[in-house]
């Protein structure tokens, strides 16, 4: 079975308009983080598709270094909330106030 290359185009721009949203949308920092991890992932999934289509593998080796990127981003990310609002009650992206020291 064949995929057509604009299906996978097409799920990429879904996958990157759900992430999209997400961050605007979203306040808590884990949901953003979640929705970042999105927009990574269906940039991957164009290069890759690209990369295939025009028979080139510089798409394959710029989706390992996005993964490397995205890699190091969730767990720095992660380390920042879990100090930040470590004890607040709730956590939001409006209160960061706490970081400025």
């Amino acid at each position: 079975m064949i995929v057509a290359p604009e299906n996978y185009v097409a799920l990429s721009a879904v996958l990157f308009t759900i992430g999209v949203v997400g961050v605007i949308a979203r306040r808590n920092p884990l949901i953003m983080l979640m929705s970042i991890e999105l927009l990574f992932n269906a940039a991957n999934l164009a290069l890759v598709t690209y990369a295939r289509a025009w028979v080139n593998n510089v798409g394959h080796i710029f989706a390992f270094l996005v993964i490397t990127v995205a890699a190091a981003e969730a767990a720095i990310g992660l380390a920042i909330v879990a100090v930040a609002f470590r004890n607040l009650p709730h956590v939001d992206v409006d209160d960061a106030a706490v970081l400025k020291g």
